[in-house]
């Protein structure tokens, strides 16, 4: 039999061990975590909308109008009036022709890229993907070809190389460096090549682009541009689910293909008449995004003038390179200590000699919440940060 205990001590003595913590309470910038008052800037709840009151109103009058169950997959009766409702108002959200109500974002993409190929076909993924929809190109059973993060050069050479039905599948914004994806230069390969281009934007919906419309209208690019662009209601919108938006023919086929789509029960209708409101939210509050820019802008100038070795992201996710894993959890843990939870990210989640501490930014941060933050780190720089900060002065 497998030694699981050798393997988990293994993780412990390598620095790569995870734990949950129990939070309780709504979430928002101030947490109870393990019983203990906290400050988070580790949360995707990047538009400050996952306690707002109108949101849970909505939820609230949802679950006295329509009851709480899904009761059924989408194929028998589990399809609500709301889940529709809900797919036409992000499609309008989108630009695009129409919308499907998944899940999870991850049961998004899996359902996505197995559907869309297999066997016999071939998949470009970038190398910093999320894990998504690494999962979903390892069980289409189609080819797989990485390209390194973002190079557009290298994934011109494979395409050019390669003949048959090709799928080339992305991050918006990628989900751990924050920056991205160059989508003028791939939908215009993806054409010349005959490619189908897929762009998973869960981290870009609600805080780039026009209305926080995702890095694909950013990018001036049309659904004809990028056929099919995936998304999450867990972040942004402050609520729960996913979708993919694009063409009726190819929502269509998925309807028909994507397992993760007709073999699971409808979510809840009362979530969906909740991302509904959501979805307005998130259209007309662009002071939100205003206030969240202000926040980021600062932090980065502030924590680059300390020697912190930032990466080149201008969205909420700000992570700060540490390289060695016992050192992110050993920074992060003097972050707690004063009162801050800021995650350490480990490999698998990126690659090795990339460890780092996530921050992530919401809306509903202040100015002062920032102060604690920038103060925080000050105190517990690690000395090559600071001898770096002495080096630039």
């Amino acid at each position: 039999m497998r030694d699981f205990a050798a393997e988990l001590e293994q993780r412990r003595e390598a620095g790569l061990y995870r734990i949950r913590r129990q939070m309780s309470g709504p979430h928002q910038p101030r947490l109870t975590a393990d019983g203990e008052p906290v400050l988070a800037f580790c949360s995707n709840d990047y538009l400050g909308l996952a306690s707002h009151p109108e949101l849970v109103a909505a939820a609230s009058a949802g679950l006295d109008d329509h009851g709480l169950g899904g009761a059924a997959s989408h194929l028998i009766c589990g399809h609500h009036s709301e889940h529709h409702r809900l797919e036409e108002k992000l499609a309008s959200f989108t630009r695009r022709s129409g919308a499907l109500f998944f899940s999870t974002g991850y049961m998004a993409n899996v359902g996505v890229i197995t559907a869309l190929a297999g066997k016999g076909d071939t998949i470009f993924s970038d190398a910093l993907n999320h894990a998504s929809i690494i999962d979903g190109c390892r069980l289409s059973g189609a080819k797989v070809r990485i390209y390194p993060h973002s190079d557009t050069a290298t994934l011109a050479e494979q395409l050019a190389a390669t003949d048959g039905h090709k799928l080339v599948v992305t991050d918006g914004v990628f989900s751990m460096d924050g920056d991205i994806a160059p989508l003028r230069e791939l939908a215009a390969l993806c054409k010349r090549h005959d490619a189908l281009l897929v762009v998973d934007d869960a981290h870009g919906f609600g805080c780039v682009g026009p209305e926080g419309r995702g890095s694909v209208l950013q990018a001036g690019l049309s659904e004809e541009d990028v056929p099919l662009v995936v998304g999450t209601l867990g972040k942004a919108f402050g609520t729960s689910g996913a979708f993919v938006a694009g063409p009726p023919m190819l929502l269509d086929y998925l309807v028909q293909k994507a397992r993760s789509y007709i073999y699971t029960t409808a979510m809840p209708p009362a979530l969906a008449t909740a991302s509904c409101r959501s979805v307005d939210l998130v259209e007309q509050d662009e002071h939100r995004r205003g206030h969240l820019a202000r926040l980021i802008n600062r932090f980065r100038s502030e924590a680059a003038i300390m020697g912190y070795e930032l990466m080149p992201s201008a969205t909420p996710i700000q992570p700060i390179m540490i390289g060695d894993p016992h050192e992110a959890v050993r920074l992060s843990g003097e972050l707690e200590r004063r009162g801050l939870l800021v995650t350490a990210i480990r490999p698998p989640t990126v690659p090795q000699g990339e460890s780092r501490l996530r921050v992530t930014f919401s809306a509903s941060h202040t100015e002062e919440q920032l102060d604690q933050l920038l103060t925080a780190l000050r105190e517990c720089a690690p000395q090559a940060v600071v001898d770096r900060a002495l080096t630039h002065a």
